[in-house]
Formats: C-alpha cells, sequence, structure tokens
C-alpha cells in the first residue's frame, strides 16, 4: 500500500465544506457541442460545448435523466443541449487554500443536469448549398 505523503492531503476542513457545499437555485443554459464519452453505470455523458460554461470549461459531465436512453445518442454529432447549471459557492478561505496549496483555481462547485436535447442537422444545409452553386 503506497502512503501519502503529507503534504498531498488535503486538510478536513477543505474536503468537508467541498462534500457538503450548498448548491443554489439552477440556472437553465442552453447550448451546443458535441458527446465525447458515455457513462452508462453512472447515467452521465461528457459533452464538448461550443460556448463555455460560467467557469470557463468547454467540457463538462453531466447527469443524464432516466428520460433519455444513452444508448440512443450517438457521439461526435452537433446537438443543442437544455441543461440546468448547478453552483455551490465555496468560503473564500477553501479557494485560497486551493490556490496557494494546490494551485487550483477554484471558487465553486458546478453540476450540470441534462434536461433535454435536440440532434441538429448541422451538414445537410452545406450539402444543398453547394447543390444551388453547379
Amino acid at each position: 500500500m503506497v502512503k501519502k505523503k503529507k503534504e498531498d492531503e488535503i486538510p478536513e476542513w477543505v474536503t468537508d465544506e467541498i462534500q457538503n457545499a450548498k448548491f443554489k437555485k439552477p440556472e437553465e443554459l442552453k447550448k451546443s457541442g458535441y458527446i465525447l464519452e458515455f457513462y452508462y453505470e453512472d447515467n452521465k455523458i461528457d459533452v464538448q460545448l461550443y460556448d463555455a460554461v460560467e467557469d470557463g470549461r468547454h467540457i463538462v459531465t453531466m447527469d443524464v435523466p432516466k428520460s433519455v436512453k444513452i444508448d440512443d445518442l450517438l457521439k461526435g454529432e452537433v446537438y443543442e443541449f437544455v441543461f440546468d447549471q448547478h453552483k455551490a459557492p465555496l468560503s473564500k478561505k477553501v479557494s485560497e487554500y486551493l490556490e496557494k496549496e494546490k494551485e487550483i483555481d477554484m471558487n465553486a462547485i458546478y453540476q450540470f443536469e441534462l434536461k433535454s436535447l435536440e440532434l441538429l442537422d448541422v451538414g445537410s444545409n452545406e450539402a444543398a448549398d453547394d447543390d444551388e452553386e453547379e
């Protein structure tokens, strides 16, 4: 068994705050992008969004509702995703600790919950335009 070095450990007060973070009322977002990965056991997907979410990320993991069958989804195809962004702000003390000690710039925890998605027909317009030019 590998023992962690003392400086690698995160203090209990930091992990307590992160694990017990209180999420605010969710904000509904609508963004387009594509699916990178499926996590069947957890009912989650990794999504690459064209426009970043609030904290600057373009890749997020979304919880998928039971009403959406992951088997029906396609990797690499462009979708419009409608999802809730849940945000739980972290205290200044925890944010400063993470930045100074772990070089992690984080002032909130985010969760993303897919509400619906629609496959966008991106390629067909280009094909139609090419036909008109001939």
